[in-house]
């Protein structure tokens, strides 16, 4: 199969041609992340646990092991995983259908060959079913057609993320994929803290979610869908939510609040089949966070003009 390369324009993506393989690549990264998780010193809101969009997939970036640096990619273009150290050792795994108890031992198996020595809580997190990764047998899927549509997609995404992440002077996450929950997000805080988390997700301790959210937060990002949501699509929510927010006037016009979710969405597709996407998705960003900041009363001088540096 030709690689898709070279396509200017945001893919279709449909829920149903994706989801078994979403299935798989999430269970990878997960393995992926909670190595990076271990190997790398706790950073404030769990975001050094995140992945990255890169050139070629999904990368855990520079992670420190006692010779040096290392790195893993999912890599979408020649459907491997890239593990790559700091003193020029290069292994890989076939990306392929199979069992994640299959990848799982393949890849510690080139650890410990690397000398990187790490151990995992090996189940995954924030998943209902939660099978331990060295005994999930169950035959997986993977789709590389599909899985670059999706890359492709989130390629797109990141770069209309990162243009609203640079209008903010206050703290602001990186653009980053959360493997846990699956979905590419970005988050700007005003700066006061907030009251303690009571959500409950599945196989997440409270305490992380408690450390997440101890700050008042705006965030958005997109998801891929689920059985229950087979739809991809783009959210925004604040926490806490302040009183007028879900009833905030805000853009495009295909964006509502759902109240069962408790945040903004606007559906992928509307993104995608616009004549000009990246402007409709920035719409739904900068007045969702509009909807956020002003009934929250954060202080509007964290937003700055970055125009007049554009000639630069």
């Amino acid at each position: 199969m030709e690689p898709i390369l070279n396509n200017s324009k945001w893919p279709a993506l449909d829920f149903y041609k994706l989801e078994n393989t979403l299935n798989t690549v999430q269970l990878w990264t997960q393995i992926i992340g909670k190595i990076r998780m271990k190997k790398t010193p706790w950073i404030n809101h769990s975001w050094h646990v995140t992945l990255y969009v890169s050139s070629s997939g999904l990368t855990t970036g520079s992670i420190p092991y006692k010779f040096g640096i290392f790195e893993m990619v999912l890599n979408f273009i020649s459907h491997e995983l890239n593990i790559t150290t700091s003193n020029g050792q290069v292994e890989r795994i076939k990306l392929q259908s199979g069992s994640i108890a299959d990848f799982y031992q393949a890849l510690f198996g080139i650890l410990r060959s690397l000398e990187i020595e790490v151990e995992i809580f090996a189940k995954p997190n924030e998943l209902q079913e939660a099978i331990p990764f060295d005994q999930d047998q169950q035959e997986r899927e993977y789709n590389e057609e599909e899985i670059q549509k999706y890359w492709k997609a989130l390629i797109k995404i990141h770069e209309v993320f990162t243009r609203f992440r640079s209008g903010f002077t206050g703290k602001v996450s990186p653009v980053h994929f959360f493997w846990g929950a699956f979905d590419l997000a970005v988050s700007r805080f005003s700066g006061k803290p907030a009251p303690k988390i009571e959500s409950v997700i599945p196989n997440m301790p409270q305490l992380v979610m408690q450390e997440a959210y101890s700050h008042e937060v705006s965030s958005c990002g997109f998801w891929a869908g689920s059985k229950d949501f087979p739809e991809a699509f783009f959210y925004s929510y604040v926490y806490p939510a302040p009183d007028g927010f879900a009833d905030y006037e805000v853009l495009p016009k295909e964006a509502f609040f759902s109240k069962d979710l408790g945040e903004f969405l606007l559906p992928y597709k509307a993104v995608q089949s616009n004549e000009e996407p990246e402007k409709h998705l920035l719409s739904f960003l900068e007045s969702t966070f509009q909807a956020a900041s002003v009934t929250g009363n954060w202080d509007q001088g964290l937003q700055c003009n970055l125009k007049s540096f554009e000639k630069f």
